[in-house]
């Protein structure tokens, strides 16, 4: 089983690894219900997903109505207007079918113009606030990519209290300085306001360059199980943030199952088998 850590301010004991459901993109519903399975067996409590992952809405919806009670369940909009997002949320909670969200995210929102018009007057922010006011989600948050998200997500919060947010995290994007300052600095404000922080691309290889494209995921990543056990661990060994896992219901099992040993270790020992597999880091 994988062991779980309190989801910021929610309440909810969620496990240290939550379920990236882009997986479920582009599968068809007997996969889903596989993947579905073994999260289960791992004790897996956590799905996050987005109204832009394909098919992944449509195929956690059958589990979701049999089991809402077993998961905390999150989606996200990349709308950024009021009438966008709440058309989006209904359209979330009618593919999931479910009466609630428990966490509601803007997704992506690093482009310096969408963000001034989610916060703005008739945007996305209003719809939002609004939808927890009705009860229809328990809890707001919001994502990014790329290497300013550290950076937008501070700003994000300055703006509003918002409950989680997501961003990337692993050993390459932690060697570039201004990457590495802006995370600390996240995660100092989330630690003081006791904020849900979610991270991304834990088993990145690189961009997949000239590789063959071996998995569903947009980067290249790591395949081993060796490999992936020491980047998940990397990633799990800090306290108080959550591993969501990658985009490919191949790789699933292993992070699964490396997330289900994971010890604390020793830091430095886990660095020096981070930089022997030489990640490249995905962002300039």
């Amino acid at each position: 089983m994988i062991e779980t850590r309190p989801f910021g301010r929610t309440g909810h004991q969620s496990t240290c690894t939550i379920f990236g459901a882009v997986a479920l993109a582009h599968v068809d519903q007997a996969t889903a219900d596989r993947t579905m399975e073994l999260l289960l067996s791992y004790g897996v409590n956590h799905i996050d997903t987005a109204n832009s992952y394909g098919e992944s809405e449509r195929r956690l919806g059958p589990w979701i109505a049999r089991e809402r009670d077993r998961f905390f369940l999150a989606t996200k909009t990349e709308a950024r207007t009021y009438a966008g997002a709440k058309e989006h949320l209904y359209r979330s909670l009618d593919l999931l079918r479910t009466d609630h969200l428990d966490l509601w995210q803007m997704h992506v929102l690093v482009n310096p113009a969408d963000w001034e018009t989610a916060f703005g007057a008739g945007g996305a922010l209003e719809a939002f606030v609004e939808a927890k006011e009705q009860g229809l989600v328990r809890f707001l948050g919001v994502t990014g990519h790329y290497t300013v998200a550290g950076w937008m997500h501070r700003r994000s919060l300055e703006r509003y209290d918002f409950d989680a947010v997501l961003l990337p995290y692993n050993y390459a994007m932690m060697q570039n300085p201004t990457y590495r300052r802006d995370f600390e600095e996240l995660m100092a404000l989330c630690q003081a306001r006791n904020v849900a922080v979610q991270t991304i691309k834990s088993c990145a290889r690189g961009p997949w360059g000239d590789r063959p494209r071996t998995a569903a995921t947009w980067y290249a990543p790591f395949t081993e199980q060796a490999e992936i056990d020491v980047a998940v661990h990397w990633v799990l060994r800090r306290p108080g943030i959550f591993l969501n896992t990658p985009g490919d219901v191949e790789l699933l099992p292993k992070v699964l199952d490396a997330a289900s040993r994971f010890t604390p270790g020793s830091q430095a020992e886990l660095d020096e088998r981070m930089a022997a597999l030489a990640p490249e880091p995905l962002f300039a």
